[in-house]
């Protein structure tokens, strides 16, 4: 099943962009591989509002939420996940507007778990970014903690005419989530779901089994409109949703029969599955293989031959 995809064709850098009623978009200058035109900053409400992924470390960005908050009391600064293109700026936000931050938690997982012995060459799209001083990987804000921890189903913020609840959506991350405006059916889906890209699964935080099952919740929950962080808004929801879903079973399924067929080791199953990717997300999608063959290795499909599954070990049927 293809995945109908959804482009941004203006993403319109720091201007407050009333994108639904009672939803204004800021998207900060911080294109790459990972972020597509950049984080997209999302203000809720009119008066009394919410910001939800305030975004990077950057000062243009900042300046251009602070124009678009002037005179706008913040009730909230909600978090999807702390990556570093999401959660970093939350901090200045909050000693500027005095408002909490609000996420289901920082990372609980050691990153010096992450087997990374095979450094990815940076292309021109990465050192254009890093001559700017911004982040193009996905790496981990291990800095933050929110003042107010989230359980899923909790009304995260309220204001006049909109409500936000914390839909928790493990998977992309352990403490990814989800916020629904609720007046509206609208989900706000961080990373989880993205209009223009499949999800990056990265363990040992991020987990395919937990990915599949909080798609599954996101079906359950029926919402109407889809806003990710990086990205178009999704409009057709659920058979978006069920590609996602129909992708990574086929995914899987490829996976497992290149395993059967006798290939041992990542780098050989990504050039065999990702035919037509570009070679520098090569990188990325191992690591959403390596999501793949934990979880066949925990559902008795798959064995590897080191003591623990990592991007360098070699993995047999069982």
């Amino acid at each position: 099943m293809t995945i109908p995809f959804v482009t941004l064709d203006d993403p319109r850098y720091g201007q407050a962009v009333q994108v639904a009623p009672m939803v204004q978009r800021v998207i900060a200058r911080n294109p790459s591989k990972f972020t597509y035109h950049g984080t997209g900053t999302y203000i809720i409400g009119a008066n009394d509002v919410a910001v939800i992924d305030p975004g990077p470390l950057s000062d243009t960005h900042f300046d251009s939420l602070m124009v678009a908050l002037a005179g706008r009391r913040v009730n909230a600064i909600l978090i999807t996940h702390c990556h570093s293109d999401h959660s970093p700026l939350a901090a200045r936000l909050r000693e500027a507007t005095g408002a909490q931050t609000f996420a289901f938690g920082p990372h609980a997982i050691d990153p010096s778990w992450i087997e990374d012995d095979t450094p990815e060459e940076p292309d021109d799209e990465d050192r254009a970014a890093a001559a700017a001083g911004e982040t193009v990987e996905e790496s981990l804000d291990l800095a933050f903690s929110p003042d107010v921890r989230l359980r899923h189903g909790e009304i995260a913020a309220t204001g006049a005419g909109w409500t936000l609840q914390a839909i928790h959506t493990p998977g992309h991350t352990g403490n990814h989530t989800c916020f629904l405006l609720q007046e509206q059916r609208a989900l706000f889906t961080g990373d989880h779901i993205m209009g223009w890209s499949t999800t990056v699964i990265t363990p040992p935080d991020g987990n395919m089994r937990d990915y599949l099952a909080s798609l599954q919740r996101v079906v359950d929950l029926d919402p109407a409109t889809l806003w990710p962080t990086h990205g178009a808004p999704v409009t057709a929801a659920q058979p978006f949703i069920e590609a996602f879903v129909q992708h990574r079973l086929d995914r899987e399924a490829g996976v497992l029969q290149a395993v059967r067929n006798g290939v041992t080791m990542i780098p050989e199953m990504v050039k065999l599955l990702y035919v037509g990717v570009s070679p520098k997300l090569y990188k990325a999608a191992g690591r959403s293989v390596l999501a793949h063959l934990i979880k066949l290795i925990d559902d008795g499909l798959v064995v590897c031959e080191g003591v623990q599954p990592g991007v360098t070990t070699a993995y047999r049927r069982a």
